[in-house]
């Protein structure tokens, strides 16, 4: 139920609207959008755990510094197994990764910290796929329609692109498309007022 909660009911992008930073920023194709998505994924899932074991040992007053500790930590395990071992995905995805912190935040002060351990990791594991489906879905978007590949294969002749989906507009442009798309189809969406208050707040 988390997981589905997190790629459909409640999904990051298109449904909360939060992580706007590097979900326009680093979708410039599908490659980039996988490799920030699963890094999200893997952060949130042991962070939102770990938030979690720790709820009732944390002073209140201390909430949120200790939040972003935990989840600082893990974001810098994170960039540095990516900077190790997938060079090039950090070049492309870059300051951005650090920026996993304050998505990540608020979602630990919304959930994890209030409720047990193994729900919270599910419900990371929901939140980190569907944050992960819709960069990857955007990226496509952009790389098919901007630069006339998929997944680095050349499919549209170079005369056919249409080059500002690949630029910062185009983020923004690929995201209203997709948005109305939603609309259109009376999917859970953010312009429909399907987003929770709660998590909207944080």
């Amino acid at each position: 139920e988390r997981i589905v909660n997190g790629i459909v009911k409640e999904n990051p992008t298109f449904v909360m609207l939060i992580g706007m930073c590097p979900t326009l920023a680093v979708t410039t194709s599908a490659i980039n959008g996988i490799g920030m998505g699963l890094s999200t994924t893997a952060v949130l899932m042991f962070s939102n755990m770990l938030i979690s074991a720790l709820r009732n040992i944390i002073p209140d007053r201390v909430r949120i510094p200790a939040f972003i500790v935990v989840v600082a930590s893990l974001v810098t395990i994170v960039q540095l197994l990516i900077q190790g071992y997938v060079p090039a995905l950090y070049s492309a995805l870059g300051i951005y990764i650090p920026l996993i912190v304050v998505n990540i935040l608020g979602r630990a002060e919304a959930y994890a910290c209030k409720n047990p351990p193994l729900v919270s990791f599910f419900d990371g594991l929901g939140m980190g796929l569907g944050f992960t489906c819709s960069l990857t879905v955007i990226g496509m978007c952009r790389e098919l329609l901007g630069a006339g590949s998929f997944f680095g294969i050349e499919i549209i002749p170079e005369q056919f692109h249409i080059s500002i989906l690949i630029l910062a507009p185009g983020a923004l442009l690929t995201l209203a498309m997709l948005s109305a798309i939603q609309n259109k189809l009376k999917l859970p969406c953010a312009t429909n007022g399907d987003a929770p208050k709660s998590d909207l707040a944080c």
